[in-house]
């Protein structure tokens, strides 16, 4: 292991998941890189990919990865019932390999602990601890906080702990309503109820049905903001902050944000997405007061975070906060970095994020999901795949791959969200277009996909979006 970067007398030791260990330091410092990243996503095969253009990295495994993951890292297993819950297997898992640094792709893992657990091993690791992934873990923690440090958001209704209760207050309500289940609920815990007939659809789905789990045993009412949604990530080590490339996300099932929710059915990335003025309004009022109030709650934050923002006529208000990239919008994102990011994420990891080295290009980028026919339901699955290698010949354009596995050299579908076809070009009509000539030259039975992502952008820059 090769030293670079390093500093006399800045290494030290810590138990701590928000404090620097030992092996982040030493990571921060090494090249040959090998990473062990956690997850088997669209956003786990974009961070995959990119890492692997690092000249720091050696070795890349995905666990438990899939069938696009295995063509660029070793895929290898979770032994463990629990999958991705189970903290203590990733970190046996982790120190087996001999992973130098861990990066977490999901929320499960986080919410969960895997920092934590990490940072006793002495295991270097990028993510947030379980307290600080707690913006995520609880939709009622992350609005007490919001409330608590005076950053902008929705007025609360009301938090409630039984069905009777959250359905009898429903009476009392102003249309539209937004409805959120508490805990986890794979992007679908979320309602903006346009009467009440749908808002007790959903108290009962929830609360009664236990549709979502123990994610849905309480329940926040809030009110519905009007504007246009934002997503903004940002890297931080718990005291330098780095936005990402902002994006937009298309949460719905059908054209038009038709039909129910899903994970996210596509999005895209242009800088037009945000002004400076905005952006340094938003960084001002909600990104730094964030991160200051974590630290001061004692919850320092380290890693990726997900701003959900609704860009109001009174200005920029918190939806949700993400511990980790979204998805499909870190395959756009992703796409659009014009750094070396497992040297950033190694150095964020040891609690020294060089902000300076956090670059993107100018180039708007397209993600569009294909999905399986049923999903968000009850998606068919075991479809064979063709035209990938095609896809990818288009300038500019990458697959990455949601839920596959590779049978020879057969490629099938494994579950709703298959693939994130995502394209890059120096405008973003072109770039919507090159995507979707590669979205056609993709089949598999029951394939479905929406056809106007990006379309409202283009309407407003006078274009409009082909298929």
């Amino acid at each position: 292991m090769r030293s670079v970067w390093r500093k006399p007398g800045d290494y030290g030791s810590s138990k701590s998941a928000g404090d620097l260990t030992t092996s982040a330091r030493s990571v921060y410092r090494c090249l040959d890189m090998k990473i062990l990243v956690i997850g088997g996503g669209g956003r786990e095969h974009a961070l995959v990919w990119k890492l692997r253009q690092s000249p720091s990295v050696e070795k890349i495994w995905c666990a438990p990865g899939n069938g696009g993951i295995s063509d660029e890292a070793e895929c290898v297993r979770v032994d463990s019932k629990e999958g991705l819950k189970d903290v203590v297997a990733l970190a046996s898992l982790a120190t087996l390999l001999g992973a130098d640094l861990t990066v977490v792709g999901p929320e499960l893992p986080l919410v969960s602990g895997i920092a934590d657990e990490f940072a006793q091993r002495g295991l270097a690791l990028f993510g947030p601890s379980k307290a600080a992934a707690q913006l995520e873990g609880s939709k009622i923690f992350a609005k007490e906080f919001l409330k608590r440090h005076n950053i902008p958001t929705a007025r609360t209704y009301g938090i409630y702990d039984s069905a009777d209760t959250a359905a009898a207050a429903l009476a009392n309500l102003t249309w539209p309503t937004v409805i959120k289940a508490d805990g986890l609920c794979a992007g679908k815990g979320v309602l903006v109820a346009r009467n009440q007939n749908e808002a007790a659809a959903f108290v009962e789905r929830a609360m009664r049905k236990r549709e979502f789990g123990e994610g849905g045993a309480h329940v926040l009412m809030e009110e519905a903001l009007e504007g246009e949604e934002l997503s903004l990530i940002v890297i931080t080590d718990g005291e330098s902050t780095a936005p990402m490339a902002p994006a937009r996300d298309h949460k719905r099932i059908f054209d038009g944000d038709q039909g129910p929710n899903t994970g996210g059915m596509g999005a895209y990335s242009t800088d037009d997405l945000l002004p400076p003025e905005i952006a340094t309004r938003i960084n001002g009022e909600i990104i730094q007061p964030s991160i200051r109030g974590m630290s001061s709650d004692g919850r320092p934050y380290r890693g990726f975070l997900y701003f959900g923002l609704m860009l109001t006529a009174s200005g920029p208000k918190v939806l949700e906060f993400n511990c980790r990239m979204g998805d499909p919008e870190a395959q756009a994102i992703i796409y659009r970095m014009d750094f070396d990011l497992a040297s950033v994420l190694a150095s964020c990891a040891a609690g020294q994020l060089d902000t300076k080295a956090i670059r993107w290009s100018p180039a708007p980028s397209v993600c569009v999901v294909m999905a399986s026919q049923g999903y968000p339901g009850d998606p068919q699955i075991g479809q064979s795949i063709t035209g990938i290698k095609d896809a990818e010949a288009l300038p500019d354009t990458k697959v990455f791959h949601a839920g596959t596995k590779k049978e020879g050299n057969i490629y099938y579908t494994t579950s709703g969200r298959v693939l994130g076809v995502t394209s890059s070009a120096p405008n973003l009509s072109v770039a919507v277009s090159n995507c979707y000539q590669a979205v056609h030259k993709i089949r598999f039975a029951g394939a479905q996909f929406r056809s106007d992502i990006a379309h409202r952008a283009l309407v407003g820059q006078g274009s409009a979006a082909g298929d």
